[in-house]
């Protein structure tokens, strides 16, 4: 079955993508859940003018991930965490932290924007995570995990 997809959705596509899946997900989960309709001949038709006419919104957002990348390429953070014996963390470092640093020098990103190099950061050190800004641009974010 063919849909177009609403909304993002992980491992699937991005927002107004024309995929394929089986009946059961696009009919069950999919368009209950208002993440996608069917791509018939008249939602085609709409699909393709929503596009035509969203092209240039595009082109600026775009302009806008671009910016947000290259500020984010040039910082490194310090997130500081309560140090044991050997470097071990008591507790772990997560995006949510970060986040929230990005938040506190005035970047708007969020957690689900945020790809650690680790699921939970347990030892001092210099880490990259990635940042999604937008489905095409990623930027690489440094950060060191120092005691404090």
């Amino acid at each position: 079955m063919e849909i177009i997809l609403k909304q993002d959705v992980k491992n699937l596509g991005y927002a107004d993508d024309i995929v394929k899946v089986r009946n059961g997900y696009g009919r069950n989960y999919l368009i209950p859940r208002g993440m996608a309709v069917i791509a018939n001949d008249t939602n085609k038709k709409i699909h393709a003018e929503v596009i035509k006419q969203r092209a240039h919104k595009v082109s600026k957002l775009r302009m806008d991930a671009d910016k947000l990348a290259a500020a984010l390429e040039g910082v490194t953070l310090s997130i500081g965490a309560k140090v044991g014996e050997n470097g071990k963390l008591f507790g772990s470092v997560t995006s949510q932290q970060l986040v929230d640093k990005l938040k506190s020098m005035g970047y708007a990103i969020e957690k689900k924007q945020v790809v650690m190099p680790e699921e939970h950061i347990k030892k001092t050190g210099s880490y990259t995570a990635e940042v999604i800004i937008h489905r095409d641009i990623r930027a690489k974010l440094n950060f060191e995990v120092v005691e404090g």
